[in-house]
């Protein structure tokens, strides 16, 4: 293990060694921001409760420190990374760990069906774990979510504000599309809160760990899930507007006022409340009492 250990990058002083032995200029449009403190490289792999039987899915392994965290702990470690500049530092980083592999392509264009059956076919589970670029974060996870892979947990350090959103619960002023869109498929808990400190280089920004528990099935029926989206996205478009307002805007003509305030009725809803206020739950009747509506008169 001490030989093992000797490889480790997840210090300061490591990671400036090794970006200048291998010349690497980090870039600001790829969200290049490599975490340097051991101690929450770990935890953030022991919250995806890894054993050798399981796979683990990076995402952005930049030079490799949680990749090396990741491949301690589980059976078989897929890295997915953007930039070819970094497969040579992290063919000499994941060196150490023959059952850790790197893939050189964009996971947002990925056959990640394809992958999962290439990889991972023998694993008894499969968790996404990885340091996330701010700047794609969100359709990264909704790709992963979207996709119904079958995956026990997401773990990813994330912009604390956007963690502070998925987790969200109705009334705030966090709680939106992204609440419902992740908590459908999800149960979202936040970790711990990172400090820009441990970044090389600093974001302007805390950051936030957070672990997605995949859910075995919605914890709302829905007559048809994109549909229910398409409702809540309508619901949200202008946050200081009541649900009659943007549901008129979104959903309804005017001609179809009185069928509008029908349905609101129908499923307890006051037409006069905000998007923010209304569960998933709620959602989900309203957007079935819309498409029964739509179903028989449109």
């Amino acid at each position: 293990m001490s030989d093992v250990r000797a490889f480790d990058v997840a210090s300061p002083k490591r990671t400036k060694e090794i970006i200048q032995k291998h010349g690497f200029t980090l870039k600001k449009s790829l969200g290049q921001n490599f975490l340097t403190d051991a101690n929450i490289l770990h935890n953030i792999a022991s919250a995806a409760k890894l054993d050798p039987s399981k796979g683990a899915l990076e995402i952005g392994p930049g030079i490799g420190a949680l990749t090396q965290q990741l491949a301690k702990a589980a059976g078989k470690v897929v890295a997915v990374e953007i930039d070819g500049r970094l497969l040579p530092i992290l063919k000499e980083t994941l060196e150490p760990y023959p059952h850790a592999s790197v893939v050189h392509g964009d996971v947002l264009k990925l056959d990640l069906g394809k992958l999962w059956h290439d990889h991972f076919a023998g694993c008894s589970g499969v968790s996404v774990v990885a340091n996330l670029p701010y700047y794609v974060t969100t359709p990264i996870i909704m790709k992963l979510l979207e996709e119904k892979l079958p995956l026990e947990h997401i773990v990813v350090m994330i912009q604390r504000e956007v963690a502070d959103r998925m987790s969200a619960k109705p009334g705030g002023k966090e709680y939106g599309s992204l609440s419902i869109a992740v908590q459908y498929y999800a149960v979202p808990d936040i970790v711990t809160i990172v400090p820009p400190t441990v970044f090389i280089p600093q974001p302007n920004v805390d950051s936030a760990v957070i672990r997605l528990k995949l859910r075995e099935a919605p914890p709302v029926r829905v007559e048809d899930e994109g549909f229910f989206f398409e409702v809540v996205h309508a619901c949200f478009a202008q946050r200081r507007k009541t649900l009659s307002n943007n549901l008129l805007a979104g959903l309804f003509g005017k001609p179809e006022k009185p069928a509008m305030e029908a349905i609101l009725a129908e499923c307890g809803i006051d037409p006069s409340r905000r998007g923010e206020t209304l569960s998933i739950s709620e959602y989900a009747s309203l957007a079935n009492a819309i498409w029964l509506y739509r179903k028989q008169f449109r």
